[in-house]
């Protein structure tokens, strides 16, 4: 076998390697390609119309913080201000205010997404707007209660009441210090348990907010309220939501001032509630109704029955309340003391064919 002497011997296995015949370039060839001497280069070194000229070309980009938009087209000044008559799919239409479309941005955002933003009627009607920050745990309805620690409750007057003299459901008002209506409460009973009963008449009465659901419930069972019944005092239970039981007001039993016991859900004492021996208005004066600590050595508020006038006063048993009680109250402890309002004017300043039924002492 020939053997090429400038070629290594193949390992022992492989056979010799051969190179190719028609190799390209040809080994040795003179005319190879490209000749040595006759490249062609691109672009030509005299030819003038190379791509891109010389003289013509596009600079790259070059960064200016001074005017990064300089190489963008500008827009002509009337088609520079807000939307183009063609709309980009990917950007939002023109706002329309007032029935003509508005070029550039919408209208300012007044209030922040997810925040609680008070409706133009509730406003209008007058009642109070839902309070932002609700505590933990509190019931439905009760969110109102915690931004406050101040409660109106005004009686509406009953024509035919005022008149001859028949009861009738009562209606009462409830509004915050500013006078915006809070809740709207109603007395829940027949004819004849009203008319019969007087004063000491049991009774379920319904609190309502501006949308009209039952937000608190009070039931008050039949019972006396003289200090010769110590055993059958009166009481109310307060529950909110209606069927869960909140807090209790129990009448305790004394001579003189009337005495009262405020206990929550649990049974527990919570706080105290002493009147005044006399319970009448004397020259338009207030009749104060302390809300005491537990153990009776500080006043943390005060339920009082206003004087609302000598014709209203004379002639109709609807009368003004205000409660008074610390603003971190528990809210449940609140509606409590609504319960408790309710009970001293049934008790105390609820007339019996327009007869007056406060005095002096509880005997």
């Amino acid at each position: 076998m020939y053997t090429n002497p400038n070629v290594a011997p193949s390992p022992p296995g492989f056979s010799q390697y051969h190179s190719p015949q028609n190799q390209y370039p040809p080994a040795g060839n003179p005319n190879q390609y490209p000749p040595d001497g006759n490249q062609k280069q691109y672009p030509p070194i005299s030819n003038q119309n190379q791509y891109p000229p010389v003289g013509n070309q596009i600079q790259p980009y070059q960064h200016d913080q001074y005017n990064m938009y300089q190489h963008q087209q500008q827009m002509p000044p009337q088609q520079n201000q807000g939307y183009s008559v063609i709309q980009n799919p990917n950007y939002p239409p023109p706002y329309s205010q007032g029935g003509q479309v508005q070029s550039g941005y919408g209208p300012v955002i007044q209030h922040q997404p997810g925040a609680y933003q008070p409706s133009p009627q509730v406003v209008a009607d007058g009642w109070m707007p839902i309070p932002r920050a609700v505590p933990q745990n509190c019931p439905n309805g009760l969110q109102y209660l915690s931004t406050i620690n101040q409660l109106l409750v005004k009686q509406q007057v009953e024509l035919i009441e005022a008149l001859i003299g028949f009861e009738t459901n009562n209606k009462y008002t409830i509004k915050n210090n500013a006078g915006q209506k809070v809740f709207y409460a109603i007395e829940d009973n027949d004819c004849c348990t009203r008319n019969c009963c007087g004063p000491t008449r049991p009774f379920e009465m319904k609190i309502l907010d501006n949308y009209k659901n039952e937000v608190i419930h009070l039931s008050r069972p039949l019972a006396c309220q003289s200090c010769f019944f110590p055993c059958c005092l009166q009481s109310i239970e307060v529950f909110s939501p209606p069927g869960c039981l909140v807090g209790t007001v129990e009448q305790d039993w004394s001579i003189l001032t009337p005495m009262f016991t405020i206990r929550n859900a649990a049974n527990e004492e919570v706080l105290k509630i002493e009147g005044p021996i006399c319970r009448y208005s004397i020259c338009g004066a207030d009749v104060e109704f302390k809300i005491l600590s537990k153990d009776k050595t500080t006043v943390v508020g005060r339920i009082s029955k206003q004087w609302s006038g000598l014709l209203r006063e004379v002639f109709t048993d609807a009368d003004f309340f205000g409660i008074t009680f610390p603003i971190d109250l528990d809210v449940r402890m609140k509606a409590v003391m609504l319960g408790a309002c309710f009970l001293i004017d049934v008790m105390f300043y609820e007339k019996r064919g327009n007869l007056e039924d406060d005095g002096i002492g509880l005997c």
